[in-house]
């Protein structure tokens, strides 16, 4: 994947990504594409199972991993995250700035 940041927002925190763990099946694309580090991949914490619909649950039944936002003030709303994800787990949205 090009990590090419020139697509990149010039300024962060304008918008974040918001992640749907039922809809993240853990192919891991999203993490190596982000060029600002902003994913990463951990097992899923009790509080993200809760949220989990019937689908998510069988997913995390076989992975148990789900990618998740470090740091929020790291993304420059490049949206190759997004792209590439296969699951179409992950959306930009905007920030209360």
């Amino acid at each position: 994947m090009n990590k090419n940041k020139s697509n990149c927002d010039e300024t962060s925190g304008k918008l974040v990504p918001i992640i749907n763990l039922s809809n993240c099946g853990a192919k891991e694309e999203c993490i190596p594409a982000c060029p600002y580090d902003v994913l990463e991949m951990r097992t899923i914490a009790e509080e993200g199972r809760l949220t989990l619909n019937f689908k998510g649950k069988i997913k995390t039944f076989f992975k148990p991993k789900k990618a998740y936002v470090k740091d929020t003030d790291l993304c420059f709303a490049c949206g190759i995250c997004v792209q590439v994800c296969p699951e179409k787990a992950i959306k930009l949205v905007r920030t209360n700035i």
